[in-house]
Order: structure tokens, then sequence, then C-alpha cells
């Protein structure tokens, strides 16, 4: 019986590193790679080894027959897209896939003298980073972080009834009590230290600060009390040390944006909250969401279903809520057009039930339910004091006591470095800033991609420091 990866997938090609048969993909040297939702077994070449499994850092991958009532559809996910892949024919071999030659990602001399090298930030993208360079090289690593607490965006950004994606920070917390590293807490770059005085201590210096401020809509009325960013909300819910209380006191809450954090955002606010107690959820959120009058979540969306910017796993999270209703709001015909098309991520909603929703009307009585609402961009939050409606296109009104903005992450400013306010990214090149100082992650590339995508992109930043390290262009 094959294995099949589901639903907490990381993308870090973990797995694909162990399997004997070469029967994952995409695999990070093919183009497909960091654009799938996920990773994928082929059943037809599958031996049934379960070194993958072993090896997933995040518990995402099971036996078919193992697979829980919830997790069930990732059978079919996972041999649908060999089924797109393969070219039309007759032949019932399976889909055996060759190895492509070794490929040698580290050439580094014998006698390279050790490096003293700086980590700026505890998340995915700084641990790649410092794994390739404990494992690879003989550098010595300063890991630096602004919280008292490791984790960056594990343990801030993940959703608390994501468990199984948050052990992921076990593989990287192994590597705080190795000999050749330092870590060193509550630190901040810019203000206990500065980025010239890091230079001037270490060989090189790589900045996994991530993009932790929110994008804006920038339309009328988004500083209304009542108006807030995505950041602030999984802030909250993960226990964040900055983050403060959300106020719940709203039965219907519009989440502006589709991507994966918004279903995070409306999956939490709908949730039960007896059901996320065992969970890593922040003491003082559950108790806000043990009193919360929120009823109705509604997703806003620029476009269709068919360009949705979730990803088809958190889709299907969504959907298999036993006690929390899921709508699309059947107000355009193009959607209802591009869901019988089954076209792209469209497919996905044809079981959904679909509603033309009264927005002047508050939340139905009953149970707590989220609705979908594509083709509507918002102009403007409307209200004197307090958020009560969200106009969009059309010259709709939704009535609404909270507009919870989550359209998109930014990377802020670090003095002494240079930075593009445009992208919010610190200019690079292959992640080299100037010979010395570098980026990894979400700073170096934007709010794109997930946890495994750091994997290559680490690797990237750390090549082209050695690079120069060899060449002698890094000031000792």
């Amino acid at each position: 019986m094959p294995y099949a990866i589901t639903q907490t997938c990381c993308n870090d090609a973990t797995c694909v590193k162990v399997c004997p048969v070469n029967c994952i993909h995409p695999t990070p040297d093919e183009p497909d790679f960091g654009t799938t939702d996920m990773l994928y077994i082929d059943p037809a070449t599958c031996i049934d080894c379960g070194a993958c499994a072993d090896a997933c850092p995040v518990d995402a991958i099971f036996p078919v027959e193992r697979l829980t009532k919830q997790l069930r559809p990732y059978a079919e996910v996972n041999a649908a897209y060999y089924a797109d892949q393969a070219p039309p024919q007759q032949d019932p071999t399976p889909n055996f896939h060759r190895w492509g030659p070794p490929v040698f990602h580290r050439d580094i001399p014998s006698d390279f003298a050790p490096l003293d090298v700086a980590v700026v930030g505890t998340g995915p993208a700084g641990m790649y980073a410092v794994e390739d360079l404990l494992l690879h090289t003989n550098s010595r690593v300063t890991l630096i972080d602004r919280l008292p607490v490791a984790g960056g965006l594990v343990r801030y950004g993940v959703a608390p009834d994501h468990p199984s994606t948050k052990k992921i920070g076990e593989t990287f917390s192994r590597f705080h009590a190795h000999p050749r590293l330092r870590l060193r807490l509550g630190v901040e770059v810019g203000k206990d230290v500065t980025a010239d005085e890091l230079a001037a201590k270490h060989d090189a210096v790589i900045y996994a600060v991530g993009a932790s401020s929110a994008r804006s809509l920038g339309i009328p009325g988004e500083d209304l009390p009542g108006s807030v960013a995505a950041t602030e909300v999984v802030a909250w819910y993960n226990g964040h040390p900055d983050a403060g209380a959300v106020d719940l006191s709203a039965e219907r809450v519009v989440v502006v944006g589709n991507g994966n954090v918004a279903l995070d955002v409306a999956r939490i606010l709908t949730a039960d909250p007896e059901a996320l107690a065992g969970t890593t959820i922040a003491p003082a959120a559950l108790a806000q969401l043990r009193s919360s009058k929120v009823r109705e979540v509604v997703l806003l969306a620029r476009r269709g279903p068919d360009s949705a910017a979730y990803t088809a796993p958190e889709l299907l999270a969504l959907a298999q809520q036993d006690d929390v209703d899921l709508v699309v709001d059947d107000h355009d015909p193009r959607v209802a057009e591009a869901i019988a098309a089954a076209s792209a991520k469209a497919a996905l909603l044809q079981g959904v039930p679909r509603e033309a929703v009264d927005w002047s009307a508050p939340p139905r009585h009953g149970g707590r339910r989220i609705v979908l609402r594509f083709n509507s961009a918002p102009q403007e939050i409307l209200g004197d004091t307090q958020v009560r409606a969200l106009r969009v296109t059309g010259d709709v009104e939704i009535a609404a006591g909270r507009v919870i903005r989550a359209v998109g992450y930014r990377g802020t400013e670090l003095p002494g470095l240079p930075f593009d306010a445009g992208t919010g990214t610190i200019p690079h090149e292959g992640g080299r800033v100037r010979p010395g100082t570098y980026v990894v992650g979400w700073i170096k590339r934007g709010p794109s991609g997930g946890i495994g995508a750091n994997r290559t992109c680490a690797q990237e930043t750390v090549g082209s420091l050695l690079e120069d390290a060899v060449a002698g262009r890094l000031a000792r």
C-alpha cells in the first residue's frame, strides 16, 4: 500500500532525499518546486518502505490505508498530480522516475579556515542557514533574535491548530545546543547592537529578519477602530510578546484576503474553543474566544475562485470542519461558472453550498459559518468612531463590526542596511547584499513561499557567502 503526503506538508524536500525510488515530486531541481501547494508521492512507484514518513519533520506522510477521514482525500490528491503530469499513453508500465546525476552544492578547500558567522533571526530561514553552516562547514555561528524565545515564524506564525507543522521547530531547536553555536536571545539589531558592530565582530552576517509588518489596503477608513491587520490577530492567538487583545464583540467579521493566513484567522475565530484547549494557543486568546460573539467570518477575495490565493490543503481543512458551515456567496454568475467548469482551484468548491447573502442583515442565528465572497474588492471601510460596514465592488455594503486586513506581509527597514521601500526587501544578488552581509527568507525574496521554500533560499545565500570567503572577499 503506497504512502500519501497530506495537509501539513512543509515542502522542504527532506522526504525527497531519503526516497529510494525517487517517487516524490516535484524535487528541488524541477521547475514546479516551490510553486505547487505541496509535494506528492507517486502511488504507482512507491514501494511502501516508509522512509519518507520517518524523515518528514512535520508528520505529514502516512500509509494510504491509515489515513483518517479528514486526510482520506489526499490519496486522490497525490495520485491526481501524476495523472495530470503523465502524457496520454496506453502503456500500463508504472511511472518510474530516474535519478539525475549527483550534485555537490558545497566545494570548499581542505584548508578552509573556520568562519565566525552571525545569523539574525531564529525562524525557518535563519535556521536553514544555520543548519547548512554547521553541517557543511566548520563555521562558528552566533544566532541572534530580538525576542526572548527562539522560533520566529514557526512559533508565532503557524496557527495553533496545526501542531504537526509546528513540530519542525523541534528539528531546528536541536541546533541550539550545537557546540559551535552561541544563542543570543533578547538582542535587537539597531537597538542593542548596530549592523556595523555585528560586521566588525564577525566574518559575515546573515539577516533572516522576515517580513513582520502588514501591507495596507490603501482605502478610506482603514485606520478606524475595529480595523486591524491580520498580523495582530496571528500574534494574539499565538501569544507573541508584542501582541495585545483582539476585540471579539462583533457578530460578523470581514477578512480582506483569501490566502492561507486569512483562512487561518477565519478558522480560529469560528473554532470551538474547547477544541483549541489542547493546542499551543495563547491562554488569554482562548479565554477571549470562550466569550466571543463572532458567528460569521466573511473571506473577501478580489478575484474569482479559479485564482484563489489559498492552497488546496488549507481549503480542504476548512471544508471538513464538522461544526462550522462553509458557504460561497452566490452574488456573481462568474463564480458559479468557474466552479461548474472546475477550473483550477474553483474545482475544490464543487461540493460547497452557494447562497445569496443579504449583507444588510445581521448574521443568521444558529451555528457559526464562514462565507467566501469572490470578485469583490474593498472600496471603503465605513463608520464614524467605529467600523460598521465595508463597502465593496458594486457599491455593496457588508454590515460588519470588524475588518481584518490579510493582504500580505511586508519587510521593514533595518538601520545600517539598504532597503527597497517598493518591495519591502533588502536589495541583494544571490543573497549577497555586499561581501560580508547577506539576507535570506522573506526579507530577501518578499513574503512568498512556505517554510520549506527557505531551505533552497538558504542554500543560495550560504553559497554566496562561501564563494566570497574562498575568494578572499571577506574582511576577517
